[in-house]
């Protein structure tokens, strides 16, 4: 009877297969284990019986209709868009067999003899633009129209920018003396440079350090002509600087030389270390050979010890090794399979290979002795390359070239000029969910929108800042909230415009020097941006101008290009001076450097990264060039032969994810911004109000600005800049009305943040219209965060000041009714605590006994006495019965 009930029990403790049920989207292997059906057959094993990998397996999977299948071994599936893209997918290439070849626009395209597409305006332009060149094959004499100025290397500009102070040809030509009818070149009127700065030739300032460097950092190089190069002595060693320094720093495995070039291709190796070498505790370094061999080859005799020579500790308990034990000729040693690591010598542990951030592209799944790679919504693992590939619209390159603005896909196979006949583009971004495009002229002093697949038409380009501005180096589209932020180098603000250009906030505008580029996240509601002056910075701020602190404060110098990489919430940077390119993530740790390289990064601007890949402009190089973004290996130029390659941006739907426009409901008068997403329940969004106004009590519309203090302490700057005020609104900025409703409060725990998706609940790209006056919202709880005033002296002027209304007509009432209240509030407060002050000097005693009930309760009494001694008086003694005590209950032992 007993053993079928011990049978009974355990057939039902036993797990068996049969039992096991997966779910819809998994794959149930041989012993039962469930994985998800992504990872069946993608040739690695995943159940661990490989029963996933089996041929059987892989030949019953079928692609979906929008997928296409390679037909290997492993019949791997891979999107429909991916094929004939220029780029082999499948591990045997069938995604890129038997594809036609593409087929160039005869109006507006050269078709290459590669097969490669170029817009007809790049032909016989000088500038190869062919991967063959033949685009610059047979071409006649250059000859330019009427409307044209040719310059001296036969390029053709148009004559309304010859003698204009602002040089256009390559070699200068169109501003030459002979054809302005000068004595000397007239160069546009420039600002003026500081004490500490150097003034190149063409009116560019950079820092007074860099004069006489070794390094070119001038366009035209006249921070380095007339220089006196210095010679180093036979016994020091020449950086790559130029700077001299003694001949014994050279690889001691410290850096000093500013280019760290005293540590490049230095070898360092103990020649003890490794399996064939012993190194005997005497000092002397033989080979492995010669231990245990019976003959003294140190001189100590530690390579003869007569106790382990010929000893296996393997044999007994395994050497305490959890895993393996590897027997040596002197003592053993505890291994470990891969994926573990030796913890105490003995022990093996998993590998947590997830905790380093670079192990996956995107997401990373740790597991028992392994990982898994996993992609995010709107990508796919390449089955070649093991990559995240992204699905969906065709990637493309758009990039400034000084007098146009043009865009290359990935392949190479489309190449055409977006803009024509600019005067000096520099910076780029774009509206991707509306299609429209951003620049900013610095020539002109100017910042505009136009259609993408309008903007080759002069006519629909449309002009959004044109006033108040200087050098506009760096702009940034929030795509959710629809406005456009820049950077001003020589004013040193960083300011925000509407998409349409009707209202506009200096933000920033107190301890920047040179803000050059900057990127926006729109969904944490935070901006980054590059500072190249003194001293040299990255920093990071609120989308409304609160939350301001650096990220980045050693070790740069000059800070160009920055981008955002936001799935993985990392930035990425080049640094001119230093030839660098880095990465560190968006609360400013983890950095590292990927490249160092002055001939691939001799002066790089701008950057963008998609996919694996990061891309950069090189301006002298005249290149646009793209290296892994984890790694920094696979440096490949992408475009050659360009004129002054500046911003670039990467065009893709992916790129800018959807979110939630908390603007939609708000009831700012002026302008509504992103608040940062800090902390549990952050805010939303923040009113602001143009530079010369200030927020009213009711956070919501706007009221005079009260002059500040004369006593106010002002910042300490950089000795190279100057403190600067926020310009005045511009005259096309709206005036203020004033509102009818009564205002309502946004509480600050509307819902969770959204995090960055691409699938969010609602999303906008365009401002929303404006709350009816005659509406009515019911005010939830009143919260007004204010916190981030704080962090920034920038923040404070911008909304956080609670400014009184002068125009307030408060009830007299109100100035009777309070204080009477308060003295209320006192009055029975004071009753309380004398109360409390009687209860506790009044003593009790209640007895729960019934025997001390029935003789005390009427007959103790206790009193406070007038005399000097207080105390207790009881009544007389009195006997009490031991059978009435017997028949008491509450002495009744239990």
């Amino acid at each position: 009877m007993i053993l079928p009930s011990l049978l009974f029990i355990i057939c039902c403790l036993v797990p068996t297969n049969a039992l096991t049920t997966c779910g819809s989207n998994q794959f149930q292997c041989g012993n039962g284990k469930c994985i998800t059906n992504r990872w069946v057959c993608d040739g690695t094993d995943d159940c661990g019986d490989g029963t996933d990998e089996l041929p059987a397996t892989c030949m019953a999977k079928t692609c979906r209709p929008t997928e296409f299948s390679c037909g290997d071994r492993l019949n791997q599936c891979v999107p429909s868009t991916w094929r004939c893209d220029g780029k082999a997918d499948c591990e045997n290439g069938a995604d890129e067999e038997d594809c036609a070849p593409r087929h160039c626009n005869v109006n507006t395209e050269f078709n290459c003899r590669n097969g490669q597409c170029v817009s007809s305006s790049f032909l016989c332009d000088d500038d190869p633009d062919c991967d063959d060149g033949s685009d610059e094959a047979s071409c006649p004499p250059a000859t330019c129209n009427t409307a044209s100025f040719q310059c001296n290397n036969t390029v053709c500009v148009p004559r309304l920018w010859v003698c204009d102070r602002d040089i256009d040809c390559a070699d200068g030509s169109d501003e030459w003396p002979s054809n302005c009818g000068t004595q000397r070149p007239v160069l546009a009127p420039t600002h003026e440079c500081t004490s500490l700065e150097f003034r190149c030739r063409n009116g560019e300032c950079i820092h007074g350090t860099w004069k006489c460097d070794g390094e070119y950092d001038c366009f035209d190089r006249s921070d380095e002509a007339d220089c006196t190069r210095l010679t180093c002595r036979p016994d020091e060693f020449e950086c790559g600087d130029g700077t001299c320094i003694h001949g014994s720093l050279q690889c001691n495995h410290q850096y000093d030389c500013t280019d760290m070039s005293d540590e490049l291709g230095c070898i360092n190796v103990t020649h003890c270390d490794g399996p064939t070498r012993f190194k005997c505790k005497s000092g002397e370094c033989i080979s492995m050979e010669k231990v245990c061999d019976r003959q003294r080859d140190c001189r100590d005799w530690t390579d003869e010890p007569l106790r382990e020579c010929g000893f296996n500790e393997c044999l007994f308990s395994n050497g305490g090794c959890s895993h393996t034990c590897n027997d040596l000729k002197i003592g053993y040693e505890c291994l470990c399979p891969a994926g573990f690591h030796l913890v105490d010598n003995k022990r093996c542990e998993d590998i947590d290979e997830c905790a380093d951030p670079d192990t996956c592209s995107q997401i990373c799944i740790n597991q028992i002795g392994s990982y898994k790679c996993e992609c995010d919504e709107g990508y796919q693992v390449d089955p070649a390359t093991k990559d995240c590939k992204a699905i969906g619209t065709i990637a493309y390159l758009i990039f400034t070239n000084r007098h146009e603005v043009r865009r290359l896909t990935l392949d190479k196979s489309d190449y055409t000029r977006v803009i024509p006949r600019l005067k000096n583009a520099v910076a780029l971004d774009m509206n991707m969910a509306s299609k429209e495009i951003y620049w900013s002229d610095i020539s002109l002093k100017k910042i505009y929108r136009a259609p993408m697949d309008m903007a080759s038409d002069l006519t629909h380009h449309n002009t959004l800042i044109n006033s108040n501005i200087s050098a506009p180096e760096g702009i940034a589209f929030d795509w959710i909230h629809g406005n456009l932020y820049w950077t001003d180098s020589i004013r040193s603000t960083i300011s925000v415009v509407t998409a349409d250009g009707s209202r506009r906030k200096t933000l920033f505008y107190q301890d920047l020097s040179k803000p050059r580029a900057i990127v926006v996240d729109p969904h944490s509601n935070f901006v980054y941006w590059t500072d190249w002056g003194n001293p040299a910075k990255i920093e990071k701020g609120g989308l409304n101008g609160g939350d301001r602190n650096a990220l980045v404060t050693d070790n740069i110098v000059w800070p160009n290009g920055i981008t955002l990489d936001l799935l993985n919430q990392r930035l990425y940077w080049v640094d001119s001076k230093l030839h660098t390119l880095s990465s560190i993530d968006v609360q400013g740790g983890g950095r590292r450097t990927l490249i160092m390289d002055e001939h691939r990064l001799a002066h790089p601007l701008g950057l963008t990264v998609f996919e694996e890949k990061v891309f950069w402009t090189d301006v002298s190089n005249s290149a646009i060039l793209s290296a892994n973004r984890l790694t920094g290996h696979d440096i490949t130029p992408v475009v050659e032969h360009l004129s002054s390659p500046e911003d670039i941006i990467l065009y893709h739907n992916l790129k800018q994810p959807a979110g939630r426009d908390w603007c939609q409901i708000s009831t700012c008068e002026f302008m509504c911004l992103g608040a940062p997403q800090v902390g549990r329940h952050p805010p939303k969004y923040t009113c602001v109000c143009p530079d010369n106004m200030a927020l009213a009590r009711d956070m919501r519309s706007c009221v005079p600005a009260e002059p500040a203090p004369p006593t106010r302490e002002q910042p300490q700057v950089p000795v190279s800049s100057t403190t600067h005020q926020p310009p005045p609104s511009p005259s096309t900025t709206a005036k203020p009305r004033v509102l009818t409703t009564t205002p309502f409060l946004i509480t600050s725990s509307v819902t969770k943040p959204v995090p960055p998706t691409t699938k969010p609940p609602a999303r906008t790209s365009t401002p929303r219209p404006r709350v009816s006056s005659t509406q009515t919202v019911r005010p939830e709880t009143p919260q007004i965060t204010t916190e981030a005033s704080t962090s920034s002296p920038d923040f404070h002027h911008g909304f956080a000041a609670v400014i009184p209304d002068p125009g307030n007509t408060t009830p007299l009432a109100l100035y009777i009714v309070l204080p009477l209240a308060i003295i209320c509030l006192v009055v029975v407060g004071g009753l309380l605590l004398w109360r409390n002050y009687r209860l506790k000097n009044t003593n009790t005693i209640h007895f729960d006994n019934p025997v001390y009930q029935k003789t005390t309760e009427d007959q103790v009494h206790i009193w406070r006495s007038n005399s000097p001694d207080d105390g207790y008086s009881y009544p007389k003694r009195q006997m009490v019965s031991l059978d009435e005590e017997a028949d008491n209950p509450a002495f009744v032992e239990n």
